[in-house]
């Protein structure tokens, strides 16, 4: 049996925690750093054997490896964008040791616009090429919506030449900047603008003085919903399907909605009966959920509870947030506590003006 033990090795630990993963990154650290130093091939002697460590742990982790100086690797986690990914990459680097010869980052950081130079397709992306404009709405005077002019756009290359705008904007002001700051892009033919042209390198300033001007309106700003009133929704689907819907009317005729721009929808597939309705038994627990995800977002902390609908086999709950990423744990921490008895996903994206419960307006009367 002792020889049967040694044969097969010594069975690798799982990977459960930020501690776990760093602790099987130390046993190997040395061989990963000369990996990288020496270019040895890097995704199969590197990448790929990290790529499952992290897939253990929770599904979302990208990363990107190089020398940062002669003497030392760098590790970036990011998440490629997904917003409710974003805090566990600032936990899981926030828990790394300190490792001679190792650098360790959470999203991918700013660059100084000089060392940014993006070529794809036979097409140059860069300072000298690249300019933009803002566009105000006084509907809608807090988003920032900017439209973006590249010297060779047109519809033709319009696939080619956004994807290396938005991976330009991404190395130029750093993964959580470009991530939560600006609200809406487009892109506008040279031929077609109607503002004057500002050069791209003046961007990064005019998001700071935006962002400035916002966290001054909207500083401390509260909701309290205890005294808000309801209101009891039926349609029908095009498929036959009843919908129910409870929504808070009062919080959606709020003239702040801005301060609290980030959504969260939660989404629970269910079997339940034909009629699209959960059973008793799923009923009683999805309420049971829902409970508790109130008493842990409340609205004291900046997490206001929208509409909840019901239909097709599924339930949607919506809050809308003041941050992301305690929403982003909490639905987390759901998902791990009813595993197997519900199926939970959930989204985070920011919706300054809550266009998304429009669909909530009375019709308009005539």
């Amino acid at each position: 049996m002792k020889l049967l033990k040694k044969i097969l090795g010594k069975k690798e630990q799982a990977i459960v925690s930020p501690d776990d993963f760093w602790n099987w990154f130390l046993e190997n650290e040395k061989i990963f750093f000369d990996v990288v130093n020496n270019q040895d091939d890097i995704e199969a002697n590197f990448l790929n054997k990290l790529s499952p460590k992290l897939d253990e742990l929770r599904e979302g982790y990208w990363f990107l490896t190089g020398m940062f100086d002669d003497d030392t690797a760098e590790l970036i986690l990011t998440a490629d964008g997904v917003i409710k990914n974003i805090v566990f990459i600032e936990e899981i680097v926030a828990a790394a040791p300190q490792i001679d010869g190792w650098k360790f980052t959470a999203l991918k950081p700013s660059s100084d616009i000089e060392n940014v130079n993006i070529h794809m397709a036979d097409v140059v992306f860069s300072k000298d090429n690249l300019s933009f404009y803002s566009n105000e709405d006084p509907d809608y005077p807090d988003e920032i919506d900017i439209s973006i002019i590249h010297d060779d756009y047109s519809e033709e290359n319009h696939e080619a030449i956004t994807t290396g705008c938005f991976i330009f904007i991404d190395n130029y002001l750093g993964e959580l900047d470009f991530a939560t700051t600006i609200d809406n892009v487009d892109f506008v033919e040279k031929d077609q603008i109607t503002k004057e042209l500002v050069p791209i390198e003046k961007l990064k300033n005019f998001l700071i003085w935006r962002e400035k001007e916002f966290i001054e309106k909207y500083s401390g700003i509260r909701y309290n919903t205890e005294d808000d009133g309801y209101a009891s929704l039926e349609a029908t689907l095009e498929n036959g399907m009843p919908l129910l819907a409870i929504v808070n009317s009062t919080l959606l005729e709020w003239d702040k909605k801005a301060s609290h721009p980030w959504v969260l929808n939660i989404q629970i597939k269910y079997e339940g009966y034909e009629s699209g309705m959960p059973d008793e038994e799923t009923y009683a627990l999805m309420n049971e959920m829902e409970d508790k995800i109130m008493a842990l977002l409340p609205d004291s902390e900046g997490c206001l509870n929208i509409a909840r609908e019901t239909a097709n086999h599924e339930r949607e709950i919506y809050f809308a947030c003041k941050d992301f990423r305690m929403p982003a744990k909490v639905l987390d921490q759901m998902q791990s506590e009813y595993v197997g008895r519900l199926n939970i996903e959930f989204d985070i994206y920011k919706d300054k003006y809550w266009r998304s419960f429009n669909k909530y307006d009375p019709p308009p009367q005539y």
